[in-house]
């Protein structure tokens, strides 16, 4: 496996030249994997890890996950589909799932009134949604691996009595 690849699976939050440290490389030869894996489009990009709750960020984003269930088409099963919809600007990701539901979409709004909005106008429309369950993100406690508003008084362990 690329080790460049590897290093973005297990710690993708190193920098270059984190990563040239730990493969043994030079930055300019991370660069250059990190090229090669763009051009394979295999590597997307790079995503900030944002705390929502500080008041920097506050009225920043709200964030919605909703359940969708459809009617898989002929000849396209639920593809088309999913694919249409994740090419709205306000889904952040769709995924296909097993079980009660067939799509789970993270969206992302400047107000629970768009999210709302986005939900009724948009998805709800499509032809072939047959029902969706919105549920809006109230706290996050940890995002893409990092531990969200950490404090010291959490940070310690726990006191085990008999």
């Amino acid at each position: 496996m690329n080790p460049v690849l590897k290093l973005l699976l297990e710690g993708g939050h190193l920098s270059t030249a984190q990563m040239a440290q730990v493969v043994g490389l030079s930055e300019a030869e991370v660069q250059q994997h990190l090229e090669q894996l763009k051009k394979d489009k295999i590597f997307l990009g790079w995503r900030p890890v944002l705390d929502l709750s500080r008041a920097e960020a506050a009225g920043a984003a709200v964030r919605a996950v909703i359940e969708v269930k459809v009617t898989p088409e002929r000849g396209g099963g639920f593809n088309r589909l999913a694919e249409r919809l994740a090419r709205f600007d306000e889904v952040e990701s769709c995924y296909l799932m097993s079980g009660g539901y067939d799509l789970l979409v993270f969206v992302d709004g400047s107000s629970l009134q768009k999210v709302a909005a986005f939900v009724s106008e948009k998805l709800s429309t499509l032809e072939g949604v047959l029902s969706t369950s919105t549920h809006f993100m109230l706290r996050s406690y940890k995002e893409g691996g990092f531990l969200i508003d950490q404090n010291e008084a959490s940070s310690t362990r726990l006191t085990v009595t008999p």
